[in-house]
Parts: C-alpha cells; sequence; structure tokens
C-alpha cells in the first residue's frame, strides 16, 4: 500500500519543474501581464508616499509655510485614488488567473486519465488521484496567482524603495542595508527543512485521502468484520503523522517570520542611528530622515512577504512534483508516433482511414507478464474466426483476463503479435479498436444519474428509441418500466441504488447500443439470480450472432452454446472444443463440468 501513494522526490526545488507548471499559465499571459503592470503601478505609488513625507516636512514644516499646500493636498489625494483602483484592478484579475489556472491545469489532469492504461490504475490507489485533482491543483492556482502577485510586488517594491534612497542617500542606504546578507543566509538555511515537512504532508494528505475512500466504499464490509476500532486506529496514526509534520512545517515559519522582523527593526536602528548624526551635522535634513526611516520599514514589509510566499511556495512545491508526476505519466498503452501522424491522435481521429472490422482475431507466439519475474503468457497462440464465440475456462490466475485483456488492446505483448482481420493491431490507432468493442464486467460500474443516460454512454448521440430498443434487446426494459421514473431513474453514485441484476442488464444494454463488432463477456452473470441470468442468456444468443465474443463464465453451464471452449491452464491452452466434444474427451474440463454441477443441485436441495 506504501507505493501506491508515494513516489521519489527531490530535495531541493526543480525549476524545471515550475516551468512546466508556468505552461498552465499561458492561455492567461494577456491577464498576467496586465497583473504585473498593476503590481508595478502599486509598488511605485507606494513608494511615493514617503517622498511625499519628505516633501511635506521640507517644503512646509521645517519652512513653516503653508504655500502650495491645498495643491500638495489634492495630489496626494489624486495618487491614493491611483492606488485603490490599481488594488481593486489587481485583486480582480488575480481572482480570474487564479481560477483560470486551476481550470487549466484540472482539465490537463482529467484528460490524462482518460489516456493512461488500465496497468497505471492497477498500481496507483483512488486517494492517490484524488489528492492531486482537488487539493493539490487548488493549491497551484492559489501560488501561480496569488503567489506571482506577491512576489513581483515585492521585487518591484524592494527594487524602487533602493533606487530612491541611493538616490537621496548612497551612504545611508548602504548603512541600512547591512542586515540583507544575514537575511539571504538565513532564509536559505530554513528552505530546506521548510520543504522537506511539506512535502510529508502532502505525501500523508493522499494516504488519508486513501483512507476516507476506503472507509465510505467499504463501509459494508467495515461493519460486518467489525472493523471500527482497528480503523479508527490506523487513520489516527496517519492524522497523527500529518500533524506531527505540520505543526514542524509551521514551527520553522513562525521562526523565520520574527528573525525577518529583527533583522528589519535592526536595519531600521541603523538607519536612525546614521541618519540621526547626518541630521545633527545638517548633512541630511530632516524630511530625508523621515523618509528614509520609512523607505526601511517598508524595504522589509515586502521581504517578510516575500518570506512568507516563499515558504507558501515550498508547501505548493511539493503539490506541483505531485500534479506533474501525474500530467506528465505516460500511457504504457499508446499509439506510436507513426499512427498518429496516419491517423490523427484519440482528440481528433481521421476514422475516414480506418478499415472496418470484421472481427478476425489471431494471437501470434505471444508471451506477456504483468511483472517480469512472473511471466503469465508463454508462445500463446489463438485464432478466432469472425463472428465465433469463445468462452475461456479455468481456475482463478490462469490467465483468461489476461487473454482478453491483450485481444482488447488494454495490454499489449511483450513478445509476438496480436492480429485484427490480419493486422497486427500496434499500427492502428487504440480508439480503431476500442471503438468496436463491447464490455460487460463482472461488477459494472454505473456513473450518477439517469438509467437512460447510462444506457446512453454507449453511444451519446443515440435516440431515446435506439436506449429502449437495446434495454428491450438484453430483457431490460421490463424491469425499468416498474420503476417509479422509468428510464428517468436516478441509478445513484456507482449505481448504489439498484441491484447486482439490473446494473449488469443495463451494463449490457450500453455495450449493445455501441453496436460493437467484438465482444466481451468477463463472468457477466456469477452474480445474477438464475431468473436474470436465464433472460440475459436469451439476449446473450441474439446479440453475440455475427459478433466475434468471449465470454469468461463462473457457471459452466452457461457457455455450453459457445462455438468453442478453451480450457486455460498455466497460461497455456489445455484444451479445446465443443461443449459435447470436451465432455467426451473426459479431460480437465469434463472434472470441472462434472463438480460444478454436483455442487449446483446440493445447492439447490439445501435451497428448498
Amino acid at each position: 500500500m506504501h507505493d501506491l501513494f508515494e513516489e521519489p522526490q527531490q530535495e531541493k526545488i526543480d525549476l524545471k519543474l515550475w516551468r512546466e507548471i508556468l505552461k498552465f499559465a499561458k492561455p492567461f499571459k494577456r491577464e498576467l501581464l496586465t497583473l504585473i503592470a498593476f503590481v508595478i503601478g502599486v509598488a511605485l505609488i507606494d513608494a511615493i508616499f514617503p517622498y511625499m513625507s519628505k516633501i511635506a516636512i521640507d517644503r512646509f514644516v521645517v519652512p513653516q509655510t503653508t504655500s502650495g499646500l491645498g495643491w500638495f493636498a489634492a495630489a496626494f489625494a489624486v495618487i491614493v485614488t491611483a492606488q485603490a483602483l490599481n488594488v481593486y484592478a489587481f485583486i480582480m484579475t488575480a481572482g480570474k488567473v487564479e481560477s483560470g489556472i486551476s481550470y487549466e491545469i484540472r482539465k490537463a489532469g482529467f484528460a490524462r486519465l482518460q489516456e493512461l492504461s488500465l496497468s497505471f490504475y492497477d498500481k496507483k490507489a483512488v486517494g492517490w488521484l484524488m489528492a492531486r485533482m482537488t487539493s493539490d491543483i487548488n493549491r497551484l492556482g492559489e501560488i501561480i496567482s496569488w503567489g506571482c502577485v506577491d512576489l513581483f510586488w515585492g521585487a518591484a517594491s524592494m527594487v524602487t524603495y533602493l533606487a530612491v534612497m541611493f538616490s537621496l542617500n548612497w551612504q545611508l542606504a548602504l548603512v541600512s542595508m547591512t542586515v540583507v546578507p544575514v537575511l539571504v543566509v538565513i532564509s536559505l538555511a530554513f528552505q530546506k527543512r521548510i520543504l522537506r515537512e511539506h512535502r510529508l504532508v502532502r505525501r500523508i494528505n493522499s494516504r488519508i485521502t486513501g483512507a476516507y475512500n476506503e472507509g465510505i466504499s467499504g463501509a459494508t464490509t467495515t461493519k460486518i468484520m467489525s472493523r471500527e476500532e482497528e480503523n479508527l486506529k490506523e487513520f489516527a496514526e496517519l492524522t497523527g503523522s500529518m500533524r506531527a509534520s505540520a505543526i514542524r512545517a509551521a514551527v520553522y515559519s513562525s521562526l523565520f517570520m520574527p528573525i525577518v522582523l529583527v533583522l528589519g527593526s535592526i536595519g531600521t536602528s541603523l538607519a536612525l542611528w546614521y541618519g540621526g548624526s547626518g541630521v545633527m551635522r545638517e548633512a541630511i535634513s530632516y524630511g530625508v530622515l523621515v523618509a528614509f526611516i520609512s523607505y526601511t520599514i517598508q524595504f522589509f514589509e515586502p521581504v517578510r512577504e516575500m518570506a512568507r510566499v516563499l515558504a507558501e511556495l515550498q508547501a505548493a512545491h511539493a503539490s506541483a512534483e505531485r500534479v506533474i508526476s501525474l500530467v506528465l505519466t505516460e500511457p504504457e498503452i499508446k499509439d506510436s508516433p507513426e499512427v498518429v501522424a496516419k491517423y490523427g491522435n484519440s482528440l481528433n481521429p481521421d476514422r475516414s482511414l480506418w478499415p472496418p472490422i470484421k472481427g478476425d482475431i489471431t494471437f501470434e507466439n505471444v508471451s506477456f507478464a504483468y511483472n517480469p519475474e512472473e511471466p503469465v503468457l508463454t508462445n500463446f497462440n489463438l485464432e478466432v474466426k469472425a463472428g465465433e464465440t469463445i468462452a475461456l475456462v479455468g481456475e482463478t490466475g490462469a490467465g483468461k483476463s489476461t487473454v482478453v485483456n491483450l485481444a482488447c488492446r488494454f495490454y499489449e505483448p511483450t513478445e509476438g503479435r496480436i492480429l485484427i482481420d490480419g493486422i497486427d493491431y500496434r499500427t492502428m490507432p487504440l480508439l480503431w479498436l476500442h471503438s468496436n468493442l463491447g464490455y460487460v464486467l463482472q461488477s459494472p460500474h454505473l456513473f450518477s444519474g439517469t438509467i437512460i443516460e447510462n444506457i446512453r454512454y454507449g453511444r451519446p448521440n443515440a435516440s431515446d428509441e435506439e436506449v429502449i430498443e437495446a434495454a428491450k434487446l438484453v430483457n431490460a426494459h421490463q424491469f425499468i418500466m416498474k420503476l417509479e421514473k422509468g428510464y428517468q431513474t436516478e441509478v445513484g453514485e456507482g449505481g448504489g441504488l439498484l441491484s447486482t441484476g439490473e446494473k449488469q442488464l443495463i451494463s449490457f444494454a450500453r455495450a449493445v447500443l455501441a453496436d460493437p463488432r467484438i465482444f466481451v463477456l468477463d463472468e457477466a452473470t456469477s452474480s445474477i439470480d438464475t431468473e436474470t441470468e436465464l433472460l440475459i442468456q436469451e439476449a446473450i444468443r441474439t446479440v453475440l450472432q455475427g459478433r466475434t465474443s468471449f465470454v469468461i463464465a463462473h457457471r459452466l453451464s452457461t457457455i455450453r452454446s459457445a462455438d468453442r471452449i478453451l480450457v486455460i491452464r498455466d497460461g497455456a491452452i489445455q484444451e479445446q472444443g465443443t461443449h459435447e466434444e470436451l465432455m467426451d474427451a473426459r479431460g480437465y474440463y469434463y472434472r470441472l463440468y462434472t463438480n460444478q454441477f454436483v455442487e449446483e443441485n446440493q445447492e439447490k436441495l439445501l435451497g428448498a
């Protein structure tokens, strides 16, 4: 479980990583430039106020005159108004940029999830994915917009203040800035520690999200097994670890900020000492001293703000690593550059170049392993004619699902090749094959929404009449019409408001509506009552006629009508033939069928 949530991380901030993140800001280039302009405007106007104090003291207070004071007050009011408008504009623009960047990152993340191979989902937990798609992306959107605003404001303010300070009195400016090198050294010392703790917090957050998901989805099992206390203990350990890391990060940040404050006060004190001496010697005017004290105080204000932003950047860096690790993950199964160049990508395919699929499938010396040390298939050969129904039989782990997953190109052979109508399917787009697949799982997944929306998922442009016809074809129409709202009935999250049999019938209707050339039934009737199973068997005989189909059945009695039955053992075909041929051979299939027939009869007797 540990590996499902964690991945290697670098110890230092990776600028290349942030370049990847900032690519998501490209659609908002104009807004960002506008934002920078507003921020620079705010910084420049901020720098005017201390200088206005200098003018007021040297021009009006010391000479004790009011000549021109009205114009001075009017100019001050105009500057304040301009600053207020600037602040309003950049806050509004920053908000738009934040939401826009979050949208772009979230869209890219979800698009990548659609492209990734099944093997990716076999290795990654739901919590791992959910944390990246929610809290991590929100944090990135916030830091890119508001964080960049604060950094630009801080940098622009500091440069402006320094320029004005050196123009007023370069000796006094140098004295005031003697604490800056010390501040740089301390900042670097804290940076690594804060980053380490924030990374740990984000990592544990993934595991906590996963624990939430498992706790909710597995609530029934938890109750049955009386695991509440153990689950709470494990969750408390996770949250305790996260709390400890968060506290350490807060401690480092809380220590850093007062240090910046103290160094700023020392800089201000040095300005008072040296500037006060200059005033006593009449080398510096009162106005310059007051302005300098204001500039020194204001100089360390953006330093403190930038220190805060950099601390947040440390936390966001952990999120950036995690989001980019998802967005840049390449699918293990994908179209080659040559295929994309010829047929287009999955988002813009050129379907006019696709040859129609008849359904001939050939395995030529196919070898495959999920792990290199544990081969599942070795030199596997199989030829399936278009329209043939193939039933796969064998013990759990024998390789039945692997054969089907390879035929559907959910995985690809490590050796050998698989041909569809005589064409190596790796020379064709994934979408060419997948758009001709119908797949009904043992535990079908329904999406939140209505029954008609779930059936139409197989063909979004299908009319209501076509949806109803598909439901009738698999004998789902009758139970649907018994529901209060019929086809407009909400199925709930994951189809939780329907029975297993009802979900499978809807899943079957969804697959039928897509009108595929290749059909897969992966133990699709193993969780259905006998009456519902009879309805599906009747539909199967009608629907699969003329289509290439693979049936992985739990009950051997359901596959007697298959054109060919393959007995898979240890990744190889041990026996094959029709039901009658295999029964006459009295081999492994005969023993499996006989034993299961006896068990089913015993269950019927006990049930009676």
